[in-house]
């Protein structure tokens, strides 16, 4: 005789992300929420239900330690955010050396250097300095700061984007009000050319630029541009700074490789022909006889 086993799926997940992989929060537990309300009812035998149910305990013992190894890892992640600390403030000391250093990484690196503008471009060389700092407890958020020298764009010397974790759960962000100019107010420029392709939020994604990313907090959870920027270029910036020599380094070593190839094809070519010399040669002599 069958009996109906109940089986709810909507354990937490715990998630382990790169930095820091305790960031289940509020999000995780809506997820949770909604996969509670699938409930899925199948009729199985005695002993497949006990089975089902002895797996089922040790899923939640699982569950219960993969919660408790994501605890542990984001404390290790906050001990290491603070060791980190002062190297990034040295290597940001250096950088100051090198002109345009934030400039040239913005502009090889692939995300970042498509949203860049030309009048924009001329702007960002006055950013003399960016740095990305992550809340105490990581999970709640963090906020990436760029310093500008004098410049003719803007009065601030620098400005903020900021995100974190709202009273409601979800991420919330806030920008520093930008004191353009006179006649120097990229934004203003970016809309009147957005104005002529109106369209969806998609479009508008489409047509942003640097400034316009950095004034938009309509939908932080989406905010690409962010995550690259405290995820890809800030642990490394080095890469992209350097990207044109290291493509210029593998593109020598291709060409290198080419010419061998060329070099290999004609000698096949030519062993091909003397073989073919050699053949005509015996037949002649052939036809001789």
């Amino acid at each position: 005789m069958g009996v109906l086993f109940c089986v709810k799926v909507g354990r937490e997940i715990c998630e382990m992300s790169e930095n820091g992989a305790g960031e289940a929060g509020a999000a995780t537990t809506s997820k949770k929420a909604k996969l509670d309300e699938s409930v899925e009812e199948r009729e199985f035998d005695e002993e497949t239900q006990k089975a089902l149910e002895e797996i089922d305990g040790c899923q939640n013992e699982i569950d219960a330690m993969n919660e408790k190894a994501s605890e542990e890892i984001l404390k290790v992640e906050q001990k290491y955010n603070l060791l980190r600390r002062p190297f990034f403030e040295k290597r940001n000391s250096i950088i100051g050396r090198i002109p345009k250093f934030w400039l040239t990484a913005f502009i090889n690196h692939p995300q970042i250097s498509s949203i860049i503008e030309e009048d924009e471009e001329d702007a960002l060389q006055y950013l003399d300095r960016l740095e990305v700092e992550e809340f105490e407890d990581i999970k709640s958020g963090y906020k990436i700061q760029f310093h500008f020298s004098t410049n003719p764009y803007f009065s601030n010397s620098s400005l903020c984007k900021e995100f974190q974790l709202g009273s409601s759960g979800d991420p919330t962000s806030s920008s520093t009000d930008i004191e353009w100019k006179e006649g120097y107010n990229l934004t203003e420029k970016a809309a009147q050319r957005a104005a002529l392709a109106k369209g969806s939020r998609k479009r508008q994604l489409e047509n942003r630029t640097f400034f316009t990313w950095f004034c938009d907090n309509m939908d932080p959870q989406q905010d690409d541009v962010a995550e690259v920027i405290k995820d890809d270029l800030w642990p490394n910036p080095l890469q992209y700074f350097l990207v044109p020599d290291i493509e210029l380094e593998n593109g020598g070593e291709e060409e290198e490789l080419e010419e061998e190839e060329e070099v290999d094809d004609n000698v096949v070519v030519t062993e091909e022909e003397e073989e073919g010399e050699e053949e005509e040669d015996g037949e002649d002599e052939g036809d001789d006889k």
